[in-house]
């Protein structure tokens, strides 16, 4: 049960479910991808869009896991079209793999939501060799936003319907290193805080829409990207950080948000009517925020996307 339920602008609050904002409207048509969508908020957000009739595709590491959860969300509702894909986001190799085969598949893509993520690992390096964190959280949905990018452009045209990409981020990425992006320290082991380092990648996740929106919008594409705080949350994303894992399941019950209430702000900016049109924004309890100073940095974004653009080629 969430402590604050008084609602915003939208008409909705901090209680509400991915199921409520989303009531009465119809996905039929659209196609989506939602990564890390075997677990946590990513199984909520995939299951209610299904439910609202868009034909979604889980991109997830564990494939049995996920294949779990498209029987459990078939099983409640028959009339579901869910897909499972396999995609490590740590690995570009598993991302231009993804990108390929889900291209190859022909189906368009109206809504990409870059959910998946981790949080405050131990110092590691990816199988590409950048901190985790960073890319996992970052460099992976970055990769896989720009090599999708062509095929939401044309489903886009074609379909007249406007296209939406969406970076769960965190409130998080006000919690980061000084500087915001630790640019020529991305890899330094001795300067690691597993804490900033989740800061840094979800501060990254709010640069990388506003960057893309900015650009969308030079470019007279109609698609619109945002970044969000899901609010927190109990989910295993708590794991790697020892006995506060512990107090999180005792105590996130009265303070913090359910996993149905955790879900609903992507829900939100992904299907709702009144999101039409809004880009490069920051989205917080089914209502517009505010970023923090580094995550509203126009030179920061700039500077953001051709360090990412180097590390992707």
């Amino acid at each position: 049960m969430w402590l604050f339920g008084r609602k915003g602008p939208s008409g909705f609050s901090s209680s509400s479910t991915a199921e409520e904002v989303t009531q009465g409207i119809d996905g039929t048509g659209l196609t989506a991808i939602v990564t890390g969508a075997s677990s946590g908020i990513g199984t909520e957000t995939a299951r209610v869009l299904a439910l609202r009739g868009v034909h979604v595709i889980m991109g997830v590491r564990n494939v049995a896991a996920g294949r779990d959860v498209k029987e459990a969300i078939v099983k409640e509702i028959p009339t579901a079209k869910v897909d499972t894909m396999e995609l490590d986001l740590s690995s570009m190799a598993s991302v231009r793999k993804f990108a390929a085969d889900f291209s190859s598949s022909g189906h368009p893509l109206n809504l990409l939501i870059n959910n998946a993520g981790i949080m405050a690992t131990p110092f590691m390096l990816s199988k590409d060799n950048i901190e985790l964190q960073f890319a996992t959280n970052h460099i992976g949905h970055f990769l896989l936003t720009n090599l999708l990018l062509d095929t939401m452009k044309k489903a886009a045209r074609t379909s007249k319907r406007e296209g939406r990409i969406i970076n769960v981020s965190s409130e998080a990425h006000r919690y980061t290193y000084k500087e915001g992006i630790h640019f020529d320290k991305i890899n330094d082991q001795s300067g690691y805080s597993n804490f900033a380092a989740y800061g840094q990648s979800k501060l990254a996740n709010v640069l990388h829409a506003n960057e893309l929106a900015k650009r969308l919008k030079e470019d007279g594409v109609d698609i619109t990207a945002n970044s969000l705080h899901p609010g927190a949350i109990v989910t295993n994303l708590f794991r790697h950080m020892g006995p506060i894992s512990g107090l999180v399941n005792i105590f996130g019950k009265i303070a913090l948000k359910n996993v149905q209430q955790g879900a609903a702000t992507t829900c939100y900016v992904a299907l709702h009517p009144q999101v039409k049109g809004r880009s490069g924004e920051y989205f917080k309890d089914s209502n517009i925020g505010q970023a923090s100073a580094h995550g509203r940095n126009v030179e920061l974004a700039k500077k953001l996307w051709d360090f990412s653009m180097k590390m992707v080629k």
